[in-house]
């Protein structure tokens, strides 16, 4: 592969963020070179790709460095327009719709996820679940609305808001395990539940979602390294 047309991607197993720019890759059929990050040591390779965030993922085209799942996403459908399916709408009314559902998703449940992983005091974590089912709820009927009976919210292809909500799936299970707690329940959103079970299936996502069984071991590995911190900074 030509320099020029080299794709490389900085990222860690475990990142939803990172997920949602694999998917969108297999979807257009791009090959990439996966480049595995340490966050407890980052590398210079990130930090000059990434100077301001410092952050993965982070997309390596052509030596030109993209940062930012859902812009890298929206940056991947425009260079490989023409292969795969469209992930962002033609029609300027539908695209913007799909991005406000994507920022949704991307502002809403990944910050509430990112509480019942981190957080052990019950009040947050039950202030986080409340949020997380309200958030559901909407995007239940968004569902409705967007995949117009088909079965993604892209219609019969995944989108923009298919991959950012797609991203959190295993994580949303990691947490069922952690907690008994069932979020993607199909008596209370029933539609939404099937169309996880079609994303999980679907050959674009499901090599590259990480196992709930996984996360479940990383997640307990995270809140340790959080207890002795905290042990270490009170004494």
């Amino acid at each position: 592969m030509a320099i020029e047309n080299e794709v490389k991607l900085i990222g860690i197993w475990s990142s939803g963020f990172v997920t949602r720019v694999m998917i969108a890759l297999n979807l257009k059929g791009v090959e990439y070179e996966f480049l595995p990050e340490d966050l407890s040591s980052k590398s210079e390779l990130l930090l000059k790709s990434n100077p301001v965030y410092k952050q993965v993922p982070v997309l390596i085209h052509g030596g030109k460095s993209v940062c930012e799942s859902l812009v890298i996403v929206q940056y991947i459908d425009q260079v490989w327009a023409s292969s795969g399916p469209c992930i962002l709408p033609a029609d300027p009314y539908d695209r913007a719709s799909v991005r406000f559902w994507a920022a949704y998703v991307h502002d809403k449940l990944t910050s509430q996820i990112r509480v019942l992983i981190l957080k052990e005091d019950e009040k947050s974590k039950a202030e986080a679940e409340e949020q997380l089912f309200t958030a559901l709820l909407l995007l239940e009927e968004a569902f409705v609305k967007c995949s117009k009976g088909k079965s993604f919210f892209g219609g019969d292809s995944i989108d923009l808001v298919d991959i950012t909500l797609g991203s959190c799936i295993n994580w949303l299970k990691a947490m069922e395990i952690i907690t008994g707690t069932k979020f993607l329940d199909k008596t209370k959103t029933p539609r939404l539940a099937e169309w996880a079970e079609r994303f999980c299936s679907a050959e674009a996502a499901k090599e590259v979602l990480p196992e709930a069984e996984k996360l479940v071991e990383y997640i307990k590995f995270l809140r340790a390294g959080n207890r002795a911190a905290a042990v270490s900074s009170s004494k």
